[in-house]
């Protein structure tokens, strides 16, 4: 078998860009070598990026027999355990997502709508007017605290306050990338005691595993019927056998909402409210828009058109998850007319498609018009992944994005501080914006009575 071309570099040097500049590395790839290309990025399997949409396509669509994403998700089995949803496969992998997917669809995620608005009113009321703060702490917060209250149901107590404090201290290790390498290079992982960055890692996971089990077993010593949290339900939920969640099962679950459900939308809201405000014509129409709705149902303000706008060209120009979950070859298989070996690990390559000229003229540029020009396929635009892999959160986070933008844009101004640079890096597996203090308030916000800006 010939693998697509690689760079033209040492293999372990491939790795070391990877976590390091990955955006730099797929570009400078794919401008050599095309919509297909390999990286070496572990010692075992060689890993084919893939960019197409027909290649995205035939990925999704080819039968589970052949394609097996189960052990090519190992890098998040240290902070998520192996009953996570992101690492089972087959038919464990459709009973546990069958199990978790009510709570996020339909009346239930609606029901959270009041929590993600009074937790945001709660958080902005904080920030001081002529001050610069830090989006991505604020945004952090906030997510944080609606997943801990959508998912546990709690918003005060000792529990709570120590789960919001270890989730956001476990995150941290592992967001820079010289710990991202911990993720990245197993020979890394040495317990030398809490001092070292992987012994520091384990003793925070236990104290956050302490935490996890005492909330499941007091649920279980006190069940209460009329609770709506995610976790109530999901203890609540029976496989067609009848059986329910183990309590393995519900901490890695927990663990992985906990993580997955706060982190990427922290990233997602603070890069739209970079770029609203960067560029004043999207700001202009989105407030504008905002203003004109008049509906006594606030969650309906999540069905505005050029809200949903920003918030999908904000996950298209850079994608929180830069990569679809890998998929192993089982059996040999053809791809776009490129045969591949068992062993072989094939991913779509999210951000690579979001940045085809071809879909997306002008892809450097943040233009939320396009979405509503243009109808884009399932393997065209893909920023929550796909297939029998797409984020079970993703109405979800969709849903806390809009009401989270539309509630800080209604009660306050806000401005870039000048000439302060906001660029994409990795954190932890994930693509994430710069940190800093760039964003000022700049006094509460007077609702026009009629906007000359037509949206």
């Amino acid at each position: 078998m010939q693998l697509p071309d690689s760079p033209k570099m040492p293999k372990f040097m491939q790795l070391v860009k990877w976590i390091n500049n990955p955006l730099q590395l797929m570009e400078a790839s794919t401008k050599a070598h095309g919509d297909c290309f390999t990286l070496w990025l572990t010692n075992k399997q060689p890993m084919v990026f893939l960019s197409h949409p027909q290649a995205i396509e035939e990925i999704f669509t080819t039968h589970l027999e052949n394609l097996d994403s189960r052990a090519s998700a190992q890098i998040l089995q240290p902070l998520l355990g192996n009953n996570s949803l992101l690492l089972l496969s087959g038919e464990t992998h459709q009973r546990q997502r069958k199990l978790l997917t009510p709570p996020f669809h339909g009346d239930r995620m609606r029901a959270y709508g009041d929590i993600i608005t009074n937790i945001t009113k709660d958080v902005i009321s904080n920030w001081q007017i002529g001050k610069a703060f830090s989006v991505r702490d604020s945004m952090q917060e906030i997510a944080l605290r609606v997943i801990l209250q959508a998912v546990f149901g709690l918003n005060e107590g000792e529990r709570y306050t120590q789960l919001q404090t270890r989730l956001c201290s476990i995150l941290e290790l592992m967001s820079s990338s010289f710990r991202a390498s911990l993720s990245f290079i197993p020979a890394l992982r040495l317990d030398l005691g809490g001092w070292s960055p992987w012994g520091n890692f384990l003793r925070q996971r236990q104290e956050i595993d302490n935490l996890l089990y005492a909330e499941i077993q007091e649920r279980r010593n006190h069940p209460d019927s009329s609770r709506n949290d995610i976790l109530s339900l999901m203890m609540s939920a029976r496989d067609e056998h009848g059986e329910p969640m183990s309590d393995l099962e519900l901490r890695d679950e927990l663990m992985t909402l906990l993580v997955a459900g706060h982190e990427t939308t922290a990233s997602a809201l603070t890069w739209a409210l970079y770029w609203i405000h960067h560029l004043p014509s999207v700001r202009e129409k989105l407030v504008a828009e905002l203003d004109s709705f008049h509906n006594a149902d606030f969650n309906e303000i999540t069905r505005l058109p050029y809200l949903t706008a920003v918030c999908q060209e904000t996950l298209r120009i850079y994608p929180i998850g830069m990569i679809t979950i890998p998929r192993i070859v089982k059996s040999p298989i053809e791809i776009m007319g490129h045969k591949f070996e068992p062993g072989t690990l094939l991913l779509g390559c999210i951000y690579l498609v979001h940045r085809r000229p071809d879909l997306y003229p002008q892809p450097a540029e943040f233009r939320p018009e396009r979405f509503l020009e243009k109808q884009y396929s399932l393997y065209e635009y893909l920023p929550f992944g796909g297939s029998n892999r797409r984020c079970l959160g993703m109405a979800f986070a969709l849903f806390e994005m809009k009401l989270v933008l539309a509630t800080i844009l209604s009660q306050v101004d806000l401005k870039l501080v000048d000439n302060y640079p906001v660029k994409p890096i990795r954190r932890g597996v994930t693509l994430a914006p710069s940190g800093g203090k760039w964003m000022i308030a700049t006094g509460q916000r007077q609702k026009l009575e009629k906007s000359a800006v037509e949206v």
